[in-house]
């Protein structure tokens, strides 16, 4: 461990992430003495797993004059102002200028083609290139503000700053550092919270309920799937992936987002499909058992399940009586289950909720009642959707927060 410092920023960024790397670079680019801590051993490791650990960075898809069709939040439209000014445009140029390859997934999504740790490098370099001071692992015991600056008691000593960027992200995966730091600092200045929940994470069922099913963990399949009421309705068309324990896949994760407690997901196991009309046709000219039928537009392994839960079922397509027929292919359209839980943090992307909005200045991410403080990425109460989302906004902020920072300073002491 180095001897303790005492050192003097024009700003500290906590948290060595997505956000906190590209707001600490930016910022040091901008001429600003800034020092990045973190208490982890290794920066990024979000950035590192994800995508597969091909880094799924941005999507192209994204609508910065209308964000809240991608983003979930007590007020979506927050995020507005940062995502409309850095653009999925502006870091695929910030990409291509560190040579890192990358390709286009469906719906948007922008992988790199070797390993996250082409954007990993990419991040650490533009801190260089801004002279940032970097402190990791060290811990943050204590933060105080006085005399118009932030005093930080650290493992490595004492820092100040007249700016105090949190970046340290929610509580997903917590075997990768996540912690409630960033919470706790807001309520230590008086700032509100919206409640923190898992998102973008598999939704889980009891186990009688579930058993069914529990012999299709590993089946993946196109679906429709659903939540909410009228308005509050969301729907997404993905991939499902059944597991032990209940669904997951890219629908799941969409709609646990949005998904609350004690509420019904509703899936159309065969979009695009009347399974009613397709099974009425098949009783005229087909001897077959209803399961192999079933087999022409779901995997054999689902008809073969499905049809276990009503005998009148298990029988050839033609000696089936009508109204079984219509109530199978109702089960299958529209499919509705009440989960019980979720994977939790443990397995969840992103968490939703955090630093209330209300109390942050759209244009620049910082606090309206505490000058010089400022929450970025994840921590703040903006969540978005899979595919590279999570990440804009994190760019997005970090830079709306670096410009901010740089027409703030007027350099340390």
């Amino acid at each position: 461990m180095p001897a303790p410092e005492s050192s003097l920023f024009d700003a500290i960024v906590v948290g060595a992430g997505a956000a906190g790397l590209f707001c600490a670079g930016q910022a040091g680019q901008r001429g600003l003495k800034v020092l990045l801590v973190d208490h982890a051993e290794k920066v990024a490791e979000k950035v590192r797993i994800s995508g597969g650990g091909r880094c799924n960075f941005t999507n192209r898809d994204l609508d910065p004059r209308a964000p809240q069709k991608h983003f979930l939040g007590d007020n979506p439209n927050f995020c507005r102002s940062a995502l409309a000014r850095y653009t999925p445009t502006d870091f695929i140029a910030l990409v291509a200028r560190h040579g890192i390859a990358h390709h286009e997934k469906h719906k948007g999504q922008l992988f790199g083609d070797h390993s996250s740790d082409d954007f990993i490098r990419m991040l650490l370099a533009e801190c260089a290139a801004g002279g940032v001071t970097h402190w990791q692992p060290c811990q943050v015991a204590r933060v105080d503000h006085r005399d118009g600056q932030y005093v930080l008691q650290t493992s490595r000593g004492e820092a100040r700053a007249a700016s105090l960027v949190i970046a340290t992200g929610g509580l997903s995966i917590p075997k990768i550092g996540a912690t409630d730091f960033g919470y706790r600092i807001a309520r230590q200045f008086d700032l509100p919270v919206v409640a923190t929940r898992p998102a973008l994470v598999p939704l889980t069922f009891d186990g009688d309920a579930w058993a069914p099913f529990a012999g299709l963990a590993g089946l993946a399949l196109p679906v429709r799937i659903e939540t909410g009421e009228k308005k509050a309705r969301m729907a997404f068309d993905e991939d499902l992936l059944f597991t032990h324990r209940g669904l997951s896949g890219p629908a799941v994760l969409q709609i646990s987002s949005y998904w609350k407690e004690g509420t019904p997901i509703r899936v159309d196991l065969a979009p695009g499909v009347d399974i009613a009309q397709q099974l009425l046709q098949a009783k005229s000219r087909s001897r077959k058992l209803i399961a192999n039928e079933l087999a022409a537009w779901v995997p054999s392994r689902l008809a073969d399940a499905w049809v276990q839960q009503d005998p009148a079922w298990q029988r050839p397509v033609n000696e089936a009586a009508d109204k079984a027929l219509l109530q199978l292919a109702q089960k299958l359209s529209k499919w509705e289950l009440v989960p019980t839980g979720s994977e939790g943090y443990r397995k969840a992307e992103v968490t939703a909720g955090g630093v209330d909005t209300k109390a942050l200045s759209s244009q620049t991410l910082e606090a309206k009642t505490q000058p010089g403080l400022y929450f970025i990425g994840e921590v703040v109460d903006v969540t978005g959707w899979l595919g590279g989302y999570n990440f804009q906004w994190a760019w997005a902020s970090a830079h709306a927060c670096a410009q901010a920072l740089s027409r703030s300073s007027s350099g340390p002491g």
